[in-house]
């Protein structure tokens, strides 16, 4: 009877401790999609406002269409992730982050090909962390539809990444020849 009891009770012990366990990783599941949901509309954001002084300021005409193509882009994945986040009570980003607003900031006080090398420096970085950023989410994110999505979108941000690379070195093989 001693051993029936003692073995109840370690198996109501572990069916609790189960659960708990469970509940953490649910919960730890939720927060990475809550943090990627914040994490990518707050670059969203950035992208689409430092593209669109970058369209008004840029002496490149292909730093002008990189731009252009941000903002057409972006504005697209923004939309497609707020319409996700709101079915499955995601937070967003409201408005990009303190280092993004520095960067418009200094960005509006600049022109010409010292404009369009910072924007591209910064587009380079942005995209990068975008990448790795989306990676993460379709590898480790516990939302099935919110990976899906990230993996979707994987490849846009890795060409975006792609054009950034080569036009920040085109600008950068334009400054070396002019020196």
């Amino acid at each position: 009877m001693k051993t029936l009891c003692a073995s109840v009770m370690v198996l109501t012990l572990l069916s609790v401790a189960l659960a708990q366990d469970a509940r953490r990783e649910e919960k730890g599941g939720k927060d990475i999609d809550q943090t990627f949901s914040v994490k990518a509309s707050a670059s969203d954001l950035a992208e689409i406002n430092l593209s669109r002084i970058a369209v008004k300021s840029a002496g490149d005409k292909s730093v002008k269409e990189f731009a252009q193509q941000m903002i057409d882009d972006h504005s697209k994945t923004s939309k497609q992730l707020l319409e996700m986040a709101n079915k499955k009570n995601l937070k967003v980003a409201e408005r990009m982050d303190a280092e993004h607003d520095k960067m418009a900031s200094r960005l509006a006080k600049l022109s010409g090909a010292e404009f369009d090398r910072a924007y591209m420096a910064g587009q380079l970085k942005d995209h990068e962390e975008a990448v790795a950023l989306f990676e993460k989410q379709s590898k480790d994110g516990s939302d099935k539809d919110l990976k899906a999505w990230a993996e979707k979108t994987l490849p846009h941000l890795r060409e975006h990444l792609k054009m950034a690379k080569d036009i920040h070195s085109k600008l950068e093989g334009k400054d070396k020849k002019e020196r």
